[in-house]
């Protein structure tokens, strides 16, 4: 009788029924993901491997397209305009990725050692919830040469204005301050969130030790932060790369070109000059050059380690 009973509730039931069979919710689970699914589906997945089709024709939106095979390709490797705007692109990421990275640590920083009001990180984050483009127009009037009141104050203190936006020479850096300011503030809360997952007894054991705020940044705020800072470096190189709306609202490539960065050529091509299979092809291209570089960067990085594990 013992071992009958042993056996039964081995198998989940008392004796004489019938065991009961696991849950399955795989069926459940399904029906829950299934919209994500279809948008993924929908928006990404088709578009892009019409995109990929597209990049193997010529196209445009005033006909059928028609397979000219890596033609796309070979044009694009040696487009003068193409790489001109992928140096202009190169260098706002340079410039965007390093001012925002490095004013987001130090807002973090701050936040993380000095206060932790949630007033303070409210604030910080309501330029990002601006719309691009509402931010781009908002700095195009500020920093307009005539009427712009920042080149009022400038003018006031008796030097001449400054040309923002109409200036090859300070187009990409004016834009790549404005993405700055729109964004540190939900960078530094990546940062912040990251730097709470720190022991606190390591930071009390290296005061007693006698270490400074520095020093205490550098040696265990720095490396052990190294997963989350993977992962804001990615997206922002990601992102920067992606620029688009504030050029678009602000010079519109200009002037001469100097902040034509590649996503508005891409669109130029497109929707100006209607060559829509040679802006598929460069769509691809891109995508391909960024996966490279998220990868190297990953590697480089080591984004998988943590000290604090």
């Amino acid at each position: 009788m013992t071992a009958l009973l042993t056996r039964a509730a081995a198998r989940g039931g008392a004796p004489g029924t019938r065991p009961r069979r696991r849950r399955d919710d795989r069926r459940v689970a399904l029906l829950f993901i299934a919209p994500v699914l279809i948008g993924f589906a929908v928006f990404y997945l088709y578009p892009t491997i019409r995109g990929v089709w597209w990049s193997f024709t010529d196209y445009s939106l005033l006909g059928d397209p028609t397979f000219v095979g890596v033609e796309n390709y070979a044009a694009v490797l040696q487009d003068k305009e193409f790489w001109n705007s992928m140096g202009v692109t190169l260098y706002y990421v340079i410039v965007n990725v390093t001012t925002q990275t490095a004013l987001a640590l130090l807002l973090a920083a701050l936040m993380h050692r000095l206060t932790r009001s949630v007033v303070l990180r409210t604030t910080l984050l309501l330029p990002w919830l601006v719309p691009n483009v509402t931010v781009g127009l908002i700095w195009l009037w500020l920093l307009d040469t005539n009427l712009g009141f920042v080149n009022h104050l400038i003018t006031g203190m008796g030097l001449p204005a400054v040309g923002f936006f109409t200036n090859p020479a300070l187009g990409i850096p004016t834009i790549s301050i404005v993405n700055t300011w729109a964004f540190t503030g939900y960078t530094a809360l990546l940062f912040y969130a990251g730097m709470l997952q720190i022991p606190g007894d390591l930071y009390e054991s290296a005061s007693l030790d006698g270490a400074g705020e520095w020093r205490l940044f550098t040696r265990i705020t720095l490396p052990l932060l190294r997963p989350v800072m993977a992962l804001v470096l990615v997206v922002s190189l990601i992102g920067s790369f992606q620029i688009f709306d504030t050029v678009a609202v602000t010079t519109k490539g200009g002037p001469v070109n100097a902040t034509r960065v590649i996503y508005y050529y891409i669109y130029q091509q497109a929707f100006t000059f209607f060559h829509m299979g040679y802006a598929a092809t460069m769509a691809i291209v891109l995508v391909l050059i960024l996966g490279i570089l998220t990868a190297v960067q990953l590697r480089l990085l080591r984004a998988s380690e943590s000290q604090l594990a």
